[in-house]
């Protein structure tokens, strides 16, 4: 390391003895160190750290007010992951007060008087250290800021890939994609309101779309299928949440997790009476009985080939009605009461 480098370092002299503070000051300045912090008043010592920023403490133990001992704890408390290091300047030179001082966390000690040979190599010594120490920190920050860039990158990849592949599910219905944008967002309301985090509600916003994406599976002439399925039809038609669930299990991501159980549950109910298992009650997952009452509203509202638009009022008695059979009696109650804010959604994301 280039000495050169080192006199533009920062240094904090600590001594309540205006003798030794000039001595040490007219010491380093003689070796063209120009950044030198000094202070008389222990109380202070803290504060010209956090103001000076400073790369080493140069610490008298024997102060009044607070000792070396005590400076020592509330720079420690500060948990600065560069705190710069100590050194102990002490007229002792007894083995247990220098055991003392290095337990408490002083790097090093200098006896008084000083020797002006022994202060320059250990202050040397000590500031090249805390260089080579923040650089290899600042390297560590680089290396965390680009390894956050690219997961950041990566999981909007994931998160572009699996709208889409919602996108495809609802335009093979016949649905255009404000479908999923109107349920997936119907479904963070509603997370939100029963206190989920802002994590899992995004988690939810992200997986919710792909619902449905089993329905790619199913063959054209049921899916687009203007009239009645016949019983053979249906058990068909039925088969996309397992589908779906299938085309999403194996990864262990929490995204495609979610995703996995909305497609398999969102059409089981409360009651036991849904497909594909006959879950009932809490079997369901949470996110599933969300994405439900998202789902079966939003399908009511909208204009399909087969039907016109349920207006709000009617959409909202049918859910009513079926509280505690097809629909998580507390989530009906939440969705009542968070209604306005829906259909304020249903406005934002209307067909074009």
């Amino acid at each position: 390391m280039c000495p050169e480098v080192l006199k533009n370092e920062r240094i904090l002299i600590v001594d309540d003895e205006p003798v030794n503070l000039k001595l040490l000051d007219r010491i380093l300045r003689l070796q063209r160190y120009q950044n030198l912090a000094l202070e008389q008043d222990s109380r202070e010592a803290v504060g010209r750290y956090l103001e000076e920023r400073t790369d080493l403490i140069l610490l008298d133990i024997n102060m009044p007010h607070l000792d070396g001992y005590q400076v020592i704890e509330q720079l420690k408390a500060l948990q600065d992951p560069l705190l710069p290091p100590i050194v102990i300047l002490t007229a002792q030179h007894s083995k247990d007060f220098l055991l003392r001082a290095l337990t408490a966390g002083a790097r090093d000690y200098i006896t008084k008087p000083f020797d002006r040979n022994e202060l320059v190599m250990r202050v040397h010594n000590l500031l090249e250290a805390q260089l080579a120490h923040r650089l290899l920190h600042d390297q560590k920050e680089v290396l965390e800021k680009m390894v956050r860039k690219r997961t950041e990158q990566i999981h909007r990849t994931r998160l572009q890939v699996v709208q889409r592949l919602g996108m495809a599910s609802e335009y093979r219905d016949e649905e255009t994609g404000n479908h999923i944008l109107r349920m997936s967002h119907i479904c963070v309301l509603l997370a939100k309101a029963i206190g989920w985090d802002e994590d899992r509600c995004d988690l939810i916003l992200n997986a919710s779309p792909m619902h449905d994406i089993g329905k790619i599976g199913i063959p054209d002439a049921i899916l687009l299928k203007p009239g009645k399925f016949d019983a053979d039809e249906w058990e068909i038609m039925k088969s996309h949440a397992l589908i779906g669930a299938k085309l999403l299990d194996g990864d262990d991501s929490d995204l495609l997790r979610m995703a996995r159980d909305i497609a398999l549950t969102h059409h089981e109910k409360w009651d036991g009476s849904g497909y594909p298992n006959g879950l009932a009650g809490e079997e369901i997952p949470q996110a599933g009985r969300i994405a439900a009452l998202a789902d079966v509203f939003d399908a009511l509202t909208s204009v399909r080939p087969y039907k016109r638009a349920w207006s709000v009022e009617a959409a909202l008695a049918f859910i009513k009605e079926n509280r505690g059979s097809h629909f998580d009696p507390q989530l009906t109650d939440v969705f009542e009461h968070n209604l306005p804010a829906i259909v304020e959604i249903k406005q934002r994301f209307a067909e074009p």
